[in-house]
Order: structure tokens, then sequence, then C-alpha cells
């Protein structure tokens, strides 16, 4: 079993790390300002996904792989890269398309689209890798008098993932409220659209340009 004060500490460490604004947060409100709170909802889900199957991976020894091989990280990184500039064009190509009003919207990308979108956001950051290379060995209990030390791994880092999905839930609900104020505009809804793909396009830019010692 895991004990409480290492759940408490680790809790701890993983809120720290997550509240701060970084790939999945932007990524997450990109989606609520460019396509509104239903997208950015099932896109929330879609990363959660992926990042659940990224830490099934450290926890399985991949993390150990990633954090030392200078190939691995660069491949995963740009592949992450290149998907979040591709979503990005894609939220200003289609900004125009979205119907203004307080009764009606389309939005070019379906939910069931936006989760799948998701999960591959989530499955290639590579700072999903190493953020739980990093964070999980030390909260774990080596004694060998509880759990194995993959069973306290997964556990721990279901409990990450779990924290991760309540706050970029509540980034998505809070940038899509903020987008209605927008949308009664047209002219605000098609600047917000091309934020949206902008800062998309900024942030793949950005992981692509990241060093191996970054976290």
């Amino acid at each position: 079993m895991i004990g409480l004060d290492q759940l408490l500490g680790f809790g701890l460490a993983a809120l720290i790390l997550i509240v701060i604004p970084g790939p999945s947060v932007v990524f997450v409100v990109g989606r609520a300002v460019s396509y509104g709170q239903r997208v950015a909802l099932a896109s929330v889900l879609g990363n959660t996904v992926g990042v659940l199957v990224v830490m099934v991976l450290v926890c399985l020894g991949l993390g150990a792989v990633v954090a030392e091989s200078q190939l691995v990280f660069t491949g995963i990184k740009l592949a992450g890269a290149a998907f979040l500039v591709w979503l990005g064009v894609q939220a200003l190509r289609h900004r125009r398309e979205m119907r203004m009003g307080a009764d009606e919207e389309r939005a070019p990308v379906s939910p069931g689209r936006a989760l799948r979108q998701g999960v591959m956001v989530g499955v290639s950051n590579p700072k999903t890798f190493m953020m739980f290379a990093a964070l999980l060995p030390p909260f774990v209990d080596r004694s060998g008098e509880g759990a194995s030390v993959p069973a306290q791994m997964l556990l721990l880092g279901c409990f990450a993932v779990a924290i991760g999905l309540l706050c970029d839930s509540a980034w998505a609900v809070a940038a899509g409220r903020a987008r209605d104020w927008f949308v009664a505009s047209e002219r605000r809804g098609r600047a917000l659209g091309a934020i949206g793909g902008t800062s998309m396009i900024g942030l793949g830019v950005g992981m692509a340009l990241t060093g191996h010692g970054d976290r």
C-alpha cells in the first residue's frame, strides 16, 4: 500500500507542475477559443487518455529510455510539435466557418475527432515522459515492505493523471465561457479563432525548439 504521507507529497508536487500552464493547458485553451467548450472538453479527455498511455509506458521502463536517448526524445518532440502546428493551421483555415450567434454555432471539428486529436497530443508530448520519469521515482518506497515498485508507480501515476484531468477541464470550461463574449460578434469570433490557431502553432514551434535538458 501507498502511505498517506507518500500520496500527499506526490500529489502536491504533481499539482505544482500541472497547474503551471504548459503544452496541455495551451492546447486546451487554444481548442476552447477556436471551437468552443464542448470540443475543448473532448480534447481534454483525449489528452488525458494519451497521458495515461505515456504514464503506463514510463512505469514499464520507457521513461528511462526517453530520458537518456537524445534520438528518441527528439523524434517524439518533433512529431508532437508538427502535429500541434498542423492543428493550429487547421484552426486558422476554418476560423471563418464558425457561425456566430447566441443560438447557433458550428465548429469544423467534431467532439469525436477532437478526442482522437487530443490522444495524439497527449502521447506525443515528450515533457509528459520526462515529468513522470523525474517525478515518480523519488516517491516510491523501495524497502520492499509495501506494494511492488511498478505497482506504486502506476498508482501514483494514475493520481497525477486524475489531477491533470481536473485542472485541464477547469481551463477548458473557463476558456469556453470567455469565448461566449467573443462569438457574440462575428469579427471578434474570427479574431478569437485566429488567436486559438496561432497559440497552437506557437506552442508547436516552441516545443520543437525545446532542448533535451528542459522540463
